[in-house]
Order: structure tokens, then sequence, then C-alpha cells
């Protein structure tokens, strides 16, 4: 006797932080469901079963929602790169405000209405499609070959792509071209390839190929030359990593060809960076984001700035050109080549590039603003400690997770020195959960520009 799975008819009631769509069933329970849109019924089948959730699958979908559109790319249920491409762009935009409101509300202790107030809108930043300058395939082993593409959305597996609409690609062809490379480099010289990226700019004409492997020998003419013949670059390199696969380390950047480093221009800085350096994958939301950030702190020309995780220096460059002085605080070392570099050939000699983590090598000067922008796991305890006994009137807190944001504001209230007076959610990756946010906070009984 054929044995069925049972189907549930629910609604999806909105977004998860995440690729996952939240309904309920019959008796309550919340249920993830992938690929829903906030006001389709569907029919699902339970796919996971948990304690306090589910998991499901849609089996049909019975009434689409008016938020559903069609997604922007073949692949887009396959591919675990646009988990919000079915959703209209105004409502992804209504949603990722909502996942701060939340953030706020539940892990910072605001309150439902005082995180409203707080959170504005989501600033849309440009095009939906197109806006990355920055890709990575996955490069692995499958059935003896060389699988080049994107990581599946609900699988280990691998995704063959003969393009991506987000990437903003120097050629139509330029991610088959390039897969096609790779796939006969892995099969005649054995590459021991683990990813590979791929950076382009239209603003400077720039495009770098990085082959990200592990330490040993590598034909690097025989690389270069088929690599370069399938898609011209400015630059080729190979990021060689040590140590396991999960915490692997940078033991080096080989030049293969070309000038060995990218560059970006964001308003009227040249940023030249080099394959492992963070940049954001949207130029044109990273200068939404410093100007949100400068027009926040409203720096004066004899004010002492601090940038604290400042990578290769987005914000420390135009900071340096409006404030005395700054103090900047990187801990990743190819980061702080950058950063140095960076600063020499803009001619700014007013700043401090300090090589360290944050809370050990925290500037000893005061400062009048500050800037922070973290990782993902956001500001450690200490570092908070310190930055509430500094005399500054304002601190803008750049972050790219809700959650670790709305802990780490709650840390600066419990502290009773700096607190929150804006909270501006920008949106840097349409199609996608993630959100990119702009906290003000201003010392208590000091009015901070907006």
């Amino acid at each position: 006797m054929e044995h069925r799975t049972p189907a549930y008819e629910v609604s999806i009631e909105r977004l998860s932080y995440g690729a996952d769509s939240i309904a309920h069933l019959d008796d309550g329970k919340t249920v993830f469901v992938p690929g829903g849109v906030p006001g389709d019924t569907v029919r699902i089948s339970i796919i996971e079963e948990h304690e306090r959730f589910s998991r499901g699958r849609i089996e049909e979908t019975l009434e689409p929602s008016a938020q559903r559109v069609q997604p922007h790319c073949a692949y887009a249920g396959v591919c675990g790169g646009c988990p919000w491409a079915s959703v209209s762009r105004d409502y992804q935009l209504k949603a990722k405000r909502q996942l701060v409101i939340d953030a706020l509300a539940r892990i910072g202790r605001v309150g439902e209405e005082r995180a409203r107030t707080l959170v504005s809108p989501t600033v849309d930043v440009g095009p939906a499609v197109g806006y990355r300058n920055k890709i990575e395939l996955a490069v692995a082993q499958q059935g003896g070959k060389a699988a080049i593409g994107m990581h599946a959305a609900h699988s280990d597996s691998i995704i063959k792509v003969d393009s991506c609409p987000l990437f903003d690609a120097p050629s139509k062809k330029a991610l088959r071209a390039l897969s096609g490379a790779l796939g006969y480099l892995s099969g005649s010289q054995g590459l021991r390839v683990e990813r590979v990226g791929i950076r382009a700019s239209k603003r400077t004409g720039d495009t770098e190929i990085a082959l990200w492997t592990e330490t040993g020998p590598f034909p690097r003419a025989h690389v270069a030359k088929i690599i370069g013949d399938a898609l011209p670059a400015t630059s080729l390199v190979r990021v060689m990593g040590k140590g396991p696969k999960a915490a692997r380390r940078i033991a080096g950047v080989e030049r293969l060809s070309g000038k060995g480093h990218w560059t970006e221009r964001i308003l009227d800085e040249a940023m030249h960076l080099s394959a492992p350096s963070f940049f954001q994958v949207n130029t044109r939301g990273a200068e939404k984001l410093v100007e949100c950030v400068l027009s926040g702190l409203a720096v004066a020309e004899d004010d002492e700035a601090m940038d604290l995780y400042c990578g290769a220096g987005t914000f420390t460059l135009p900071l340096a050109r409006r404030a005395g002085f700054v103090s900047a605080v990187e801990s990743y070392g190819p980061a702080v080549r950058d950063l140095r570099r960076n600063l020499e050939q803009a001619g700014i000699g007013n700043v401090d590039a300090i090589g360290g983590d944050a809370g050990l090598e925290f500037p000893s000067t005061g400062a009048d603003v500050i800037v922070v922008d973290p990782p993902r796991a956001g500001l450690g305890k200490s570092v908070i400690d310190k930055l509430s006994s500094q005399p500054a009137r304002t601190i803008a807190y750049v972050s790219c997770d809700p959650a670790t944001l709305a802990r780490d504001l709650a840390r600066f209230e419990e502290r009773g020195v700096f607190s929150p007076i804006s909270v501006v959610p920008h949106d840097l990756f349409p199609q996608t959960f993630h959100v990119e946010t702009v906290a003000l906070m201003s010392r208590a009984g000091v009015e901070a520009t907006e």
C-alpha cells in the first residue's frame, strides 16, 4: 500500500530573517516554508518535524499572493542566492524594515512602539538586479568531474549557471567562459580550487578573478593563459589558504597576471582592494551608507574621529577629509595593508591606521564622533564598555545583522551613556533577506544632526 505524506493547506503570513516564509498549522504550530510569499494560500507537505516548529515544502500554490511576482532568474527556485526573488520589490523593502523592528523590539527590548519610531523606511539604494560588483562560484568534484556554479538552495549540490542577473558582469558570457576554463583546467591539471571570486567595476573598468586554493604546487603560467584567453581580466590572483577548511587562514596571495588588485570608485575616493579584503558588493549602496553616516555624525573640521573595524577605508577616507584626525582600527592583515595603501595614494596624512583587534588596540585618544562597522557577530562587551567611556557626542553603528545590532544597542543603553536616536535600514541586497543598517546613537542630553 502506497504511503502518502499528509498535506496541509496554510496561508503564508510573513517572511523570516532567512530563506523561509512563516505560516501556522491549524493547531497553531509554526511551520517554515521556503519559497512562500505573504498572502499565498498553499498546500504543503511536512518534511521536518520538531517540538516547537516544523518545516514544510510547497506542493501546490492554491491562490497566489498579490505580492508574488515572476522571478528575474530561471534559477531562482533552485539556487540559494535569491530566496526573495518571487516577492515584489515594495514588499521586500517593507519586510526588511519589519525585520529590524522585530529585532529591536524582541532582542533589544525597546518595545514595539519605540522600535517603530526609531526605524525609518528602508532606503532603496538602486536597481534590484545588476547591483553586485562581486560574485563567487563554488567548485566541487561531482561524479569525477569539476562542478562549478552556485550553491543549491536546499542541498549541498552545485547548480551550474550560465549567468547571474544580480552580477554586473563584464560581459554576458563571463560566467560561462570562466566555468568552461576552470572545468578544462580541473580535468587536465587536477587543480584544487575551492571557490572563485570575480569582482567587476564599470566605474574603473577593472575585473579581478581570484582563485581560492590550498597551499602547494600550482601551474601558474598555464592557468593564467587559459583563464586569460577565456575572460580577460585586469587582475588574476591565487589566494592560498592554510588549516582546516572551516577555519582556513590566508597564507598568501600570488599575482598570476595583471595588477594583482581590484580598484573601485566610491563617491570621490578610489579604493584599491586585494582579493581577501572585504568591500560591500553593492557600490551604490556603499555610497548611501557613507552618506548616511556622515550626515548623522555632522563631522566638524576640528573633530577627533574613530573608525573601528574599518576594513580598507570605506568610511575612514571620507571621515579624514572632514575631521581633524582619525584613529582607524582593523584586525585583518590584508585589509590593513589596503587601508594604508589607499591613504597613501589619496594623499591623506591625518589618519593613524592601527592593525589589531579593536578591543586590544582601542585608541587611547578621545573621540568626538565614532563609526563602528563590526562583522556579523557584532561588538564584544569590552568594546562596548570602552566606547561608552568615550566623550563622543555621536556613534554611528553600521550593522549587517539586525539581531546582533539589537543586542548591542540594548547593551549600550544598559550602560546609560549612549542611546539610539535613529535606525535606518538600507537594501544593499535586493532579492535576499539581508539588510544593512545604520544606527545613530547620541550621548544623553546631546542633540545629534540626522
